[in-house]
């Protein structure tokens, strides 16, 4: 397709206006995971036009697995070649056609189609992916505006025409019987012409979805052979490697006769890849491991690819056949494409394990190493964050505050991720600080509402300021930092002769429950507002006395609006019911039978942090 043609094709399709309004829009960031993300909204985008029968299912399924492959390419393009931010808009034409444009920062250079001849060696850059589009479209082409460039397409309503063969399926095992059979004739030049472009589109969704890196590595292995190689191997490379200056050991290593495996293995430890200064994805030649490979594998040849994403050097991708003076040129480059997805598969692994371990550790740093013996009481704790790989909203504590005073928290911040960690990273020093300093319940909590007012109102200005000095642009919803409310219910234990006295406040949170021995359930504060909200509130406390036997309960609204269907545990006082089942129990029982009737209630796993202390007296 020349590029004046698409170019004026384009323009002509943004002058059109649809009237169905099944459009959508999304900005999203030039890193490995962008491709998996347009994906889904793509995938739901259909789903929802399913459901309000813009288009029927059974006649669609094939548009929308073309469309999720398309903008998988498209937006991979965008993300290898261009690695800015990109902006994603994808819309369904009366007639039932379906466009997709993907825009990038970057208009220095147009994606080539390699379908002009050139060799996988003089353009290593370029590769099947826009093939694929132009086979899938019904039309596509390229635009530049000021500052972006745009690559679109359109696909006919109801897709294209399925050429003989199994349809594809997302699955490894569909890959595989897309991939060429290990037979050493045409046949590859026949299949490479006919299902190569299948088979990336498979491949590339295969390898997006996964966030462990091992498994990357060994989904790449069984797509390589013994289907467009007798062996192949993969060395991942770290910081240390890369100072070392060698290729690392293989992760893993993969051969058509299992019983070659570990003899290849050894082979390949003794002369890893070295690849050359520069960020080249190859291939380059590999030398070949000789007798590791037996009588019949003592010649052939073997090229090695380096895995790069992001500008970074991930690893290289070693692949061999045995019998061949060169491979054909058709499998080095789609060897080449496979190898770009699975470097972009292996960085966004990567980046979802930094992320887990900066949110393990900063989870570790919000909540207190142990909680505090009180004498006189048992406590009992159950702690649940439901997103295991980020900070929750949820905290609680229990510290000694001096003078013969212990206090306990248990709070919940609107949201979860960074900006709750930075509530609590808030929250909790100030409240072990002013307890020590001797303030009173209430007094903390008027200070720490002001406080966290104060610092919304610090971040807004400066998220204000940092907009001026970027463009003069006013602030519009969304912009900057979001309010940061705060539920809390937050109180003080001064154990004395016969008992507890307990003095507490809440400012926004479920109300903290007391179970007498006889099975007797009331509330023991009662309501005010969150933390964080209205100026200059001024908070009242309540005191109670904790005979021996007497237990509170404090929980987060993980326990209160956990759901079944469209009922609530705590509707009905369902909480209070509960908890009045447990007289005579122990806390540490309490706690654990209130854990399991939360989770019995909804039958699945909870969709919200939950975490819940019982304090008894003696």
């Amino acid at each position: 397709m020349a590029a004046i043609p698409a170019q004026r094709e384009s323009e002509n399709r943004e002058s059109e206006t649809y009237d169905c309004g099944a459009q959508g829009h999304a900005t999203l960031p030039g890193s490995p995971l962008a491709p998996g993300s347009a994906r889904a909204l793509v995938r739901a985008a259909f789903t929802q036009w399913c459901d309000r029968g813009l288009i029927d299912p059974e006649e669609s399924a094939q548009q929308a697995d073309d469309a999720m492959a398309v903008v998988s390419e498209l937006v991979t393009n965008a993300v290898v070649h261009a690695g800015t931010e990109l902006e994603v808009d994808w819309h369904l034409e009366e007639g039932g056609a379906f466009v997709v444009e993907v825009r990038d920062q970057h208009p220095a250079r147009a994606p080539r189609d390699p379908a002009g001849g050139e060799a996988p060696y003089d353009a290593p850059e370029h590769g099947r992916g826009l093939r694929l589009v132009a086979t899938l479209a019904e039309s596509w082409g390229v635009t530049y505006r000021s500052g972006t460039k745009s690559v679109w397409a359109r696909l006919p309503a109801g897709g294209r025409e399925e050429p003989d063969g199994p349809a594809p399926d997302h699955t490894l095992a569909a890959a595989e019987a897309l991939a060429p059979q290990p037979q050493r004739s045409g046949a590859d030049r026949d299949w490479l012409g006919r299902g190569a472009l299948s088979f990336l589109a498979e491949a590339s969704d295969l390898l997006a979805g996964q966030l462990d890196e091992t498994l990357v590595t060994a989904l790449t292995g069984q797509l390589i052979v013994p289907r467009l190689a007798d062996w192949c191997a993969v060395w991942l490379e770290d910081e240390a490697t890369l100072r070392g200056g060698d290729g690392g050991a293989p992760a893993r290593v993969w051969h058509a006769s299992e019983s070659r495996i570990e003899e290849l293995t050894r082979a390949l430890e003794k002369d890893p890849p070295c690849p050359r200064d520069g960020l080249r994805s190859g291939p380059e030649p590999y030398p070949w491991p000789g007798d590791a490979l037996g009588p019949q594998g003592a010649h052939g040849t073997a090229l090695a690819y380096r895995l790069i994403a992001g500008g970074r050097p991930l690893g290289t991708l070693v692949i061999g056949r045995c019998g061949l003076q060169r491979f054909p040129d058709e499998v080095t480059g789609l060897v080449e494409d496979l190898g770009r997805r699975v470097a972009l598969a292996i960085g966004a692994a990567r980046q979802y394990a930094r992320q887990v371990t900066i949110s393990a550790v900063l989870q570790r740093g919000l909540l207190p190493g142990a909680v505090a013996e009180i004498p006189g009481v048992s406590s009992a704790l159950v702690y649940e964050p439901c997103d295991k790989g980020g900070p929750s909203g949820d905290f609680y504590d229990l510290f000694p505050a001096g003078d013969g005073r212990w206090c306990f928290a248990v709070g919940d911040v609107q949201g979860k991720g960074p900006e709750a960690a930075v509530v609590i990273g808030l929250a909790r020093p100030w409240l072990r600080l002013l307890a020590r300093e001797g303030y009173r319940v209430a007094d903390v909590l008027d200070r720490l509402n002001q406080l966290l007012l104060d610092d919304a109102t610090e971040a807004a200005d400066a998220a204000a300021r940092a907009l001026v000095a970027v463009g003069g642009r006013p602030l519009v919803p969304g912009d900057g930092p979001q309010t940061r409310f705060l539920s809390l219910l937050y109180g003080e234990l001064t154990p004395h002769d016969g008992g507890v006295r307990c003095t507490l406040a809440s400012a926004g949170h479920p109300l903290p429950l007391l179970l007498r021995p006889d099975g007797e359930v009331r509330t023991a504060a009662r309501p005010q507002t969150l933390l964080g909200v209205v100026e200059d509130e001024t908070y009242t406390s309540e005191t109670i006395e904790l005979g021996p036997g007497d237990s509170l309960l404090c929980v987060t609204d993980g326990v209160t609006e956990r759901r079944s269907g469209s009922r609530q545990f705590d509707d009905g006082d369902g909480l209070a019911q509960a908890l009045s089942g447990c007289a005579g129990l122990s806390a540490d029982l309490i706690a654990e039978r209130i854990r399991r009737l939360v989770h019995d209630f909804g039958g699945g796993l909870p969709e919200d942090d939950l975490a819940l202390l019982v304090l008894q007296a003696e």
